[in-house]
């Protein structure tokens, strides 16, 4: 048995945005997933367990088969699996964001402005290049990190991807005065992502709770570092969104997750451009293959996606886990347009080449195969950030038969079909009997 899912992230939606009661799963051109949905299952499935934040690190897990509440130890430090980061237990990963500031009226940030008053406009710095956004990082490693003596050394930004970037606390678990108090495990310690407070004033957004004093004065002193730097120089010259400050977020020990073969018995593979993803993969012991071409946005190479999972099952693997970004980005970003286009890409050039291999190769061998489509969450693009409602999703097994004309890959469609409480009760599902 070969087994597929495909996570088009943030493509779930709701009435009531750009398209007025039309979502843009419902606008979207997505024959191939259609047709699965009519020839199987459509449900709803609650990836996002009651009291936690919904976001893209708990609920991939949950899609995988994990349970978010027990297994979910922070964003960041899975995404700093993908990049290699020794962490040691006592370690404390946060996600660094480059992030496009500007005045409450619109304008840019003014040398003498408080912190407090300016606003979000951009929680990606217009999709900087890595190339860029690499160069910005260690400039403020230098300034502020590990190149900073009163940090001691234990303080350290790692470049990443575009505008996602890692900052790692040694012992920061562990310590409970100077450096080390940045990261505190009782009530009221709160760091908020920045797409959370996309174009509203970042003062009652910032690092609050015991501790968090430490990673608000870095992003203050972010600010002054990145003002006059010739990349965002070069940037504001051509019209782009600039890197203004570093936004700090994301926190958690080191996560320590049982794999996929030792769940489910299978090996695999996981297709991704984001460390995120990646990072979830390879801590539950999947391959991670390198993408050529993979950006996590719009511009992503969608093609590429499906050779390397073509290339994938060619080479063994019984599981693929393809994540695409871009609905998601799009929703951050108010592109609505773009959304719907990226919903429509991802059925031509992702699912239909893939699924188009797994017939050909049960025909050739008679090996069967199962497909999951499912969103990780919501990300409406009425409010640009994520949501915790149900996803609705697509199953479909080639050794089942059957014809249900009405089903769709929608919210309304997977509303009237399978509900599961949990991601990790699909999966088990999924990989276990079939739904």
């Amino acid at each position: 048995m070969k087994y597929l899912i495909v996570v088009p992230d943030g493509a779930a939606d709701r009435p009531g945005g750009p398209f007025g009661e039309e979502t843009p799963l419902e606008r979207a051109d997505m024959p191939c997933a259609n047709d699965l949905a009519r020839r199987g299952q459509v449900g709803q499935v609650q990836t996002i367990p009651f009291g936690i934040k919904p976001g893209s690190d708990a609920a991939n897990l949950a899609v995988m088969g994990y349970d978010p509440a027990k297994d979910l130890t922070g964003r960041s430090p899975l995404e700093a699996v993908s990049m290699g980061i020794d962490m040691a237990d006592t370690d404390i990963s946060f996600r660094a964001n480059l992030v496009t500031l500007s005045s409450p009226e619109g304008g840019p940030p003014l040398p003498d402005m408080a912190f407090e008053d300016l606003v979000i406009i951009d929680h990606a710095a217009g999709d900087i290049p890595t190339d860029e956004g690499r160069a910005l990082i260690e400039e403020i490693d230098t300034a502020i990190g590990s190149g900073d003596p009163l940090n001691g050394d234990r303080a350290r930004f790692y470049p990443g991807f575009s505008y996602r970037h890692a900052f790692i606390v040694k012992d920061g678990a562990s310590t409970s005065s100077g450096i080390g108090d940045v990261y505190c495990e009782a009530p009221g310690y709160e760091l908020i992502p920045p797409h959370d407070v996309l174009d509203r004033p970042i003062g009652p957004n910032l690092p609050s709770g015991e501790g968090s004093g430490f990673i608000l004065a870095l992003m203050k002193k972010s600010v002054a570092l990145l003002a006059g730097h010739p990349i965002n120089e070069a940037r504001r010259a051509a019209g782009l969104h600039t890197a203004d400050a570093v936004w700090i977020w994301g926190q958690g020990r080191r996560p320590f997750l049982p794999t996929i073969t030792e769940k489910y018995g299978i090996r695999g593979a996981v297709i991704a451009a984001v460390d995120l993803i990646k990072g979830i993969g390879l801590c539950a012991g999947l391959r991670a293959p390198k993408i050529s071409g993979a950006t996590g946005t719009l511009d992503t190479d969608f093609g590429a996606k499906a050779r390397a999972a073509v290339d994938s099952y060619e080479s063994g693997e019984d599981f693929v886990f393809i994540h695409v970004e871009a609905p998601d980005e799009c929703s951050h970003q108010g592109d609505a347009d773009g959304k719907v286009r990226s919903l429509g890409l991802i059925d031509a050039e992702v699912i239909r080449p893939v699924t188009s291999w797994l017939e050909s190769n049960r025909k050739s061998t008679g090996e069967e195969y199962r497909v999951l489509i499912v969103p990780d969450h919501r990300t409406p693009l009425a409010i640009r950030t994520h949501s915790s409602e149900p996803v609705p999703f697509v199953y479909y097994c080639s050794c089942d038969s059957g014809v249900n004309a009405g089903h769709a890959f929608t919210e309304i469609s997977g509303k009237s079909g399978i509900k599961f409480d949990s991601g990790a009760e699909l999966a088990d599902r999924f990989f276990g009997g079939g739904i």
